[in-house]
Parts: C-alpha cells; structure tokens; sequence
C-alpha cells in the first residue's frame, strides 16, 4: 500500500474541507444546542456526491472505497461538522447492503444512499447483550411469506431523521439484517437523554411483532454474520475518521491560541509546559490517521480479516487522541476553554464517546490481546 493518498483522495479532501468550512463548528453546535438538525450541510453534502462517493456508479454514486468516506467524514469533522449518521448511513448500511443485498435491494435503495436523500440507521446493540451478537434476543421469524420482528435495541442514533433502521436479528439459523421502515406497524421509539451537544439524538427502539415483505431481509438469510462484521469494519473506520478529524479542528483552536494568547512578553506556545504536550497530540493524531487509511485500504481491498485488525487499531487510537486534543486544548485556553466563545467544551462528550463507541477502548485491548497476540481469552 502507499502511504501518500492519491491525487484524486487529497483533492476531495479539499473541496470537502472547503466545503466544511461553509457552515463550520459554530453553525453546528448552534444547530445542536436549538435543538436542530444539519439538514441544509447533509442535503447539500448529498447533492455534491460527498455522501455517495463508495456508492457504486451504476446506482449514481463515486464508485470510490471505503477510504473515500472516511476522507470526508473526516474534512467534515476538522472544519466542525462531524456528521454522526454518515458512520451510519453510507457506511454501514450502504456497503452491506451494496455488497450482499439482491439486485431489487441494491436498485431500491443505493440511489438514495448516492444521493444523500436517504437516510438508514442502524441497530445492533440491546439492553443486556451489548453489541455482543451472541446475545442478542431480538429475533425474526417467517410468517408465510413475511417476516415478524419482535425485540428491543437502544442506543440506535438519529431515529427521529432516518427513512428505515437496519436492525441486526436472529433467527433458527443464526443473525440476519432486516430493513425496518420506520413508519412499519408495531415499530414505536423512544428519546435517551443525554447531555451530548449533537444533533442526533438517541433512541431505544421497540419492535412488537412488526409484519415485514418477504424482500426484508438483506440478501440470503444465511450471511447475516457476514453482514454484520461487513459493516463494523467501515463503522470503525468511520468513527476513526470523525475523531481524527474533530482532534486536528481542537489542535487547530489550541495552537491558534498559544500563539496569540502572551504572558509575560512572549506568547504562551514558546513554553515546553504547552507546546510539547500539543506536539506530543499531533503525533498521536498523524499516527492514528494513518492506521485509519491502513484499515481502509486493506477493507477496499477485500482483506477482511486484516482490516478488523487495523479498524479495531485506529478507532482505539483515534479514540485515545481525539480525548488527549480536547482535554489538552481546553487546558491550553485556560478558563477560555470552558467558555462558549472558543467552543471546545462543546466537544467534551463527543471526544469521550470515541473511547465507548461504536466499541469501547477495553473491548478493543481484547480482540488485540486475543487476535494479534493470540493470547487467553479473558471471558
């Protein structure tokens, strides 16, 4: 692999960051704090291709990777905008459904992906199993020709913006990926609380024997674990992605400031106290950059296995330098750094929520302990 992206990749890094910077972190957290949604930057985004560009071409989309997405989810984190349904939507529910849905599916579906005129969350994890899908209680059966869901999942993000929820079940023979339309009978939600100062809110989600056609059910029945890991490689990508980028938008404030900000006749960067801490982050950032274009270079080349290595590796790392950026940029403002004028404290939840989700820190020290250094499993 190259360790340079190609022309084509650092030009629509640009006009994304150009792009990003239309709207920016105060038109985001203004949106959030309103209680609004990013519908204006998402439908332009949309209309740009941005949100399309893994999309294949014969359904209007890029035709581009993995890596694609994440360079734009990540311009769109630097300038201020970290999207959280584009690790959901075009990530995860467009690549599974592209890569194992029947061709009705994939016609149906993909040109809204393309498009950005629709929007797919995504539900795997349950009140006691987690995103352990050993566990999981939620189950679908046949009913002649349909399908009935019955269960429960929570924490699913964007609920009340989305078209459809792409929920993991289970049935006789193991997991499956069942399309649920919002509006399906028997399908009621209800909002989290929580004190993230995002857009999309947070739901736990209840299926009371939802009737569902035949077509449902993504691809074959008997690949939904496939489907499953298909789709948490890119969600861990992506999450890299957005926590690599909304890392560089608070290095950016933090060495903005330190530069401008004096004391004692010389600006407050010029101290080792400051600016090694803040070199020390931009490291761990580049590191994690790479790791994250590792992980999807291997994914868009069909290397799964490797890929869940690598993806678990940069959303570990990613999540650990973003939470370092934030903390270490607020201590360099000072008591500025908790004011609403610099809009960093703004960013305490997210830069937490990288260490949790979509899989947390500990869950990933294991598959590495287990996986790559072949070591006891713990549980």
């Amino acid at each position: 692999m190259s360790f340079v992206e190609s022309d084509e990749r650092i030009a629509l890094r640009k006009a994304v960051s150009e792009f990003g910077a239309k709207y920016g972190h105060d038109y985001f957290i203004a949106k959030s704090r309103a209680g609004e949604k990013t519908t204006e930057l998402w439908e332009e985004a949309g209309k740009l291709g941005y949100l399309g560009v893994a999309v294949p071409e014969e359904y209007g989309g890029g035709g581009g990777g993995i890596g694609d997405l994440a360079a734009v989810c990540e311009e769109l984190a630097a300038a201020g905008c970290p999207l959280l349904l584009m690790v959901v939507s075009p990530a995860i529910c467009a690549t599974v459904i592209a890569r194992f849905g029947t061709d009705e599916q994939k016609s149906k579906w993909l040109p809204g992906f393309a498009d950005g005129t629709l929007k797919m969350a995504f539900a795997i994890t349950e009140p006691d199993a987690g995103s352990n899908s050993h566990k999981l209680k939620t189950h679908v059966r046949r009913d002649g020709d349909d399908w009935i869901l019955k269960g429960t999942k929570t924490y699913i993000s964007g609920i009340d913006e989305v078209d459809a929820v792409l929920v993991v079940a289970i049935q006789a023979t193991g997991p499956v990926l069942v399309v649920v339309p919002t509006n399906s009978e028997g399908f009621t939600h209800h909002q989290i609380e929580m004190d993230l100062v995002v857009p999309e809110k947070q739901f736990t989600l209840f299926f009371d024997d939802v009737r569902l056609p035949s077509d449902a059910v993504v691809g074959s029945p008997d690949q939904g674990l496939l489907q499953v890991f298909a789709g948490l490689n890119p969600e861990r990508i992506m999450g890299a992605s957005m926590a690599t980028g909304s890392a560089r938008l608070a290095i950016g404030k933090a060495v903005s400031y330190a530069q401008q900000r004096q004391v004692w006749d010389r600006p407050i960067g010029a101290h080792q106290g400051l600016s090694h801490p803040l070199a020390k982050i931009h490291v761990e950032i580049e590191l994690a950059r790479l790791m994250t274009q590792k992980a999807a270079a291997l994914y868009d080349s069909g290397r799964d296995k490797e890929s869940g290595e690598a993806a678990n590796m940069a959303k570990y790392a990613a999540g650990e330098a973003i939470a370092a950026a934030v903390d270490q940029a607020i201590q360099t403002h000072g008591g500025n750094g908790l004011s609403s004028e610099f809009g960093l404290a703004s960013m305490l939840g997210m830069s937490r929520l990288s260490r949790i989700a979509p899989v947390s820190r500990e869950m990933v020290l294991n598959f590495v302990a287990q996986n790559s250094l072949k070591l006891p499993r713990s549980y």
